[in-house]
């Protein structure tokens, strides 16, 4: 059902002198997905905490329709008590979880009251039932399953666990909620690659609205339809996935540029009058109207510079041997929890390896035994020549000095740096202006991992060994971090959920599962192909082939070898006129598309031209046909994306 839910009208948010929010407006419809984004401290918790009620606007107003119910995820731990993880997955409401540990509690014989006659028995089970009762329970299971929760795990109590786990719990019970606009901030920071795979399929289908801050890219292109901005203290709404927004951006910085651009040169040429002729009478009033005309023009604000790109080298460690690094017949186990039994692996000089498999499987423990962090009890783990292995997640804590500052701590580097060439690194990763001069120890967890980053980047062994290195990292810092990790000259073993992070930088994949590994020779797509191949291989051997055609060999019962011929030959032109029209289709999207780039192209150069602000509303139409053309381009673009996947879908039948 289409209709307004949130309206944020003309808000202003200050602290102290800092303004976050200045005349910043959005609104929430029913069934939206929306990204939010923006650097780290631009405001993005915040508008959440205004949004939530948390907070209040020092200005402007928040109004949200009546009976329209709020779920809300935050980026940190959230309370828990004595819980178990099914009873936090099921607090729907203070009324639900009473009645269902009331009900739990005659289950096991264990009276909450001394006694409980039949008809407060039935009352209990009926208010339970109109509630959701077995049914919401079923779903929550559920819901814990696809995030990668053991049954074992349901009744565990939830302090057994850890934050993250927490998190997930809390993440099921809005889930379970089903509340009409739900609010993520960073929802993936806390999953595995395989329970984020899941949880965006789920939500491609939650049927209420969603508000979401992630720093994952390849997150926000899958799930949302618009991108909101925070910049410049306001709210700006593109149409479109994150790619698209990234494009809209720069055409719109693009056009701005042109405008500001002209608007100076005119400017500058009505100054140039006025300053020449002001003295001379004959001309001092026309002089005086040019200064009036420069004085009631609408000024364009200078372009914010956006340069994001990182353009430094990074230092390069010490050439290894062709064989960086060999497991033999590795053992290993906490307790009666057995990991490994006869594990082997390899890699070798130059490879970057992702480690992809299900939560527990043992990834995160392969590469503590890569990093001699974990010790087998029984196997060898072998070094190559000239190989200095480096494991970032003991180096959070380990390796940094907290009677330091931020710089003198980044500055302590057997590598050649300067401390401008520091300085700027510590910027990308958001260490700012006096950021640089806090001492180590009174940083977050968060502040600590990206430092200890920094020193690893700035000292690199030849051996890399990184556990989901982009936690805590915002956009602009993972583009840094990517920029370093594609100059590394040495071997890279890796575990991340960023699915953006893995596809630009493995080109192999190890894939971990109860204690067995499979190499892959390719990068994430390949491994997704091959995986996906040998599915449908194993659905075919089963028998299991839903909408798989009749192979050739395979006689139609009742039907004679030349009526099975034809049969199959009318069923082969069916597909090729598939696979046809969708040809078409996907090749007139592309020339429409073609179309209007060159449109854009040709409307932004007509926009840096002085002589189409000499015709009075001339620019302001071109700004408008402009507009048209990207919103048209935002459209055909994830529309052209669908239908090419479909055609290759056709290909590969």
């Amino acid at each position: 059902m289409a209709g307004l839910m949130l309206s944020i009208s003309g808000i202003r948010k200050a602290y102290g002198g800092r303004v976050l929010f200045e005349d910043a407006t959005l609104q929430v419809n029913r069934g939206d997905r929306i990204g939010l984004v923006g650097p780290n401290g631009a405001g993005k918790s915040t508008l959440t905490s205004l949004v939530l009620g948390t907070e209040s606007p020092d200005e402007g107003e928040i109004v949200l329709e009546r009976n329209v119910t709020l779920g809300h995820l935050p980026q940190e731990t959230m309370p828990f008590g004595d819980e178990t993880v099914i009873e936090l997955a099921t607090a729907v409401s203070p009324e639900f979880t009473k009645l269902r540990r009331i009900i739990e509690a005659w289950d096991h014989d264990h009276p909450v009251e001394a006694s409980h006659p039949e008809e407060v028995h039935d009352n209990v089970h009926d208010r339970f039932n109109e509630l959701g009762g077995y049914r919401l329970e079923a779903k929550a299971k559920q819901i814990l399953a696809g995030l990668s929760f053991r049954e074992s795990d349901f009744n565990r109590p939830a302090r057994e666990m850890s934050g993250g786990w927490v998190m997930r719990a809390h993440l099921a019970r809005l889930l379970t909620m089903e509340p009409d606009l739900l609010i993520l901030d960073e929802p993936t920071n806390h999953l595995d690659l395989e329970s984020l795979i899941w949880f965006q399929e789920y939500l491609t289908n939650y049927p209420g609205a969603i508000l979401v801050i992630s720093h994952d890219r390849e997150f926000l292109n899958h799930l949302v339809d618009s991108i909101v901005e925070i910049r410049s203290s306001k709210l700006f709404r593109y149409r479109g996935n994150y790619d698209g927004y990234l494009l809209q951006r720069a055409a719109a910085a693009e056009q701005l540029a042109a405008a500001y651009k002209n608007q100076q040169k005119e400017i500058a040429h009505l100054m140039e009058f006025a300053n020449r002729f002001r003295a001379k009478a004959s001309k001092a009033a026309q002089a005086q109207s040019k200064l009036k005309q420069v004085d009631r023009m609408e000024k364009i604000d200078a372009p914010e510079s956006d340069d994001k790109k990182i353009s430094f080298t990074f230092p390069q460690p010490q050439r290894g041997g062709q064989r960086a690094i060999r497991l033999k017949d590795i053992h290993f186990a906490y307790g009666a929890n057995v990991v490994y039994r006869g594990m082997e692996f390899e890699a070798e000089r130059g490879q970057r390896t992702v480690l992809v498999g299900p939560n527990g499987a043992g990834k995160s423990t392969l590469l503590k035994i890569l990093g001699g962090v974990a010790i087998p009890s029984q196997g060898e783990r072998e070094l190559g020549h000239n190989t200095k292995a480096g494991y970032y997640s003991q180096y959070r804590v380990d390796m940094l000095d907290v009677s330091r500052t931020v710089m003198e701590e980044a500055l302590d580097t057997p590598s050649r740096v300067t401390e401008q060439f520091v300085r700027t690194l510590l910027g990308s990763f958001l260490f700012r202006d006096d950021d640089v001069f806090k001492r180590v120890g009174v940083l977050s967890g968060g502040e600590k991992s990206r430092l200890a980053l920094i020193k690893l980047l700035l000292d690199p062994p030849n051996l890399l060994l990184m556990d989901e290195p982009t936690t805590h990292l915002d956009m602009s810092s993972i583009d840094a971090l990517l920029y370093a990790l594609e100059q590394f000259s040495g071997t890279l073993i890796f575990i991340s959920h960023d699915v953006y992070f893995i596809r630009a930088l493995a080109n192999r994949t190890v894939h971990v599962n109860a204690g067995q590994l499979t190499t892959y020779p390719g990068g994430y797509q390949y491994y997704l192909d091959k995986t996906k191949a040998v599915s449908e291989r194993a659905a075919l051997t089963a028998g299991a082939k839903p909408g798989a055609p009749t192979p050739k060999s395979a006689p139609m019962p009742g039907v004679d070898r030349k009526e099975q011929k034809r049969i199959e030959a009318e069923k082969r032109q069916a597909k090729s006129n598939r696979r046809k029209d969708q040809q078409q289709l996907v090749h007139k999207l592309e020339r429409r598309i073609a179309d209007l780039e060159t449109k854009q192209a040709e409307l932004t150069k007509e926009l840096e031209k002085p002589e189409t602000y000499g015709t009075p509303g001339r620019s302001m139409q071109i700004n408008r046909e402009l507009v048209t053309v990207q919103d048209e381009l935002a459209t055909c673009t994830p529309e052209w994306e669908k239908q090419a996947a479909r055609l290759a879908e056709l290909d590969a039948q």
